[in-house]
């Protein structure tokens, strides 16, 4: 059965009354899941054309993006805000799946493969959810507990991300086996202010999109110092390699994917430092 919420008041109530239901926007995973009998959800609660979950506006140094508004969108009216959830949208299935499927679903599902993710974890985003009991929001880093494990409770629904916008070069980039329609094998997110933070995320190569918190020191304290060179970035591949926890799989071994990280971080500081220079040129 999928019940047909016509607001966003009728769908948090109808959470409260059905905590086993699941909530569908554009299904491009769940009905991956239905199709191949790994799940079989008695009710579903369609959101898709809830207006509070299709918009998005800027707040205060931040993008509030509804939790519905689909790829597709996000990489034609906010690539300039958020270019590097954008850069991960465009990888994104097919022209067909970015048209559906959405950041909201992403969260929802807490793959570590999930490609809008990484961009959304290297710049603290928050997730904001509701329930009849009240709203609340929740770090990203709180938000993900392990693969396709969330913070949301049974009655809440995601009703928005909270993404700050781009102060400098975001890159975000994957490896999959094939270049479309694929599932990461590994994924990379960088996000270089140049006044002195820089936040740097791992996706497809741990429990769950993992931050590099000693890369992330080592790329800021030589941005401040205007010392990065290709020496800055290979080094910056390391420490980004090791903070990875890949594990093998049947899309790749972690050997692999810990190299790939490696390379990804690396080329990913060269294009920062290219847009910067070009910037101020």
């Amino acid at each position: 059965m999928v019940e047909h919420p016509r607001s966003l008041a009728e769908a948090i109530a109808l959470r409260a009354r059905y905590p086993d239901a699941i909530p569908i926007a554009g299904g491009t995973d769940l009905m991956v899941e239905v199709n191949g009998g790994r799940r079989r959800p008695t009710r579903m609660i369609d959101v898709a054309a809830l207006p509070e979950l299709q918009h998005w506006e800027r707040r205060d140094g931040a993008v509030r993006l509804g939790a519905a508004v689909p790829y597709a969108r996000v990489i034609a009216e906010l690539a300039g805000q958020l270019p590097g959830l954008a850069q991960a949208s465009r990888t994104v299935g097919s022209p067909q799946i970015r048209n559906r499927g959405s950041v909201g679903g992403n969260l929802a599902t807490g793959s570590p493969a999930g490609d809008a993710l990484p961009p959304l974890v290297a710049v603290d985003a928050v997730i904001d959810v509701a329930s009849e009991r009240g709203a609340r929001t929740i770090a990203i880093a709180d938000f993900l507990l392990g693969p396709k494990r969330t913070a949301l409770a049974p009655d809440e629904l995601i009703v928005a991300v909270e993404i700050p916008v781009a102060r400098g070069p975001q890159v975000f980039s994957k490896i999959g086996t094939r270049n479309a329609m694929v599932i990461a094998v590994a994924s990379f997110a960088l996000d270089l202010d140049p006044s002195g933070r820089v936040g740097a995320a791992i996706g497809s190569a741990g429990p769950t999109v993992l931050r590099a918190p000693e890369a992330e020191a080592f790329l800021a304290a030589a941005v401040a110092a205007d010392a990065v060179d290709d020496a800055v970035a290979a080094r910056f591949g390391e420490l980004c390699s090791a903070a990875a926890r890949p594990i093998d799989d049947v899309r790749g071994s972690a050997v692999y994917r810990r190299h790939a990280v490696g390379v990804m971080a690396r080329r990913a500081v060269s294009w920062a430092m290219a847009e910067l220079a070009e910037a101020a040129a």
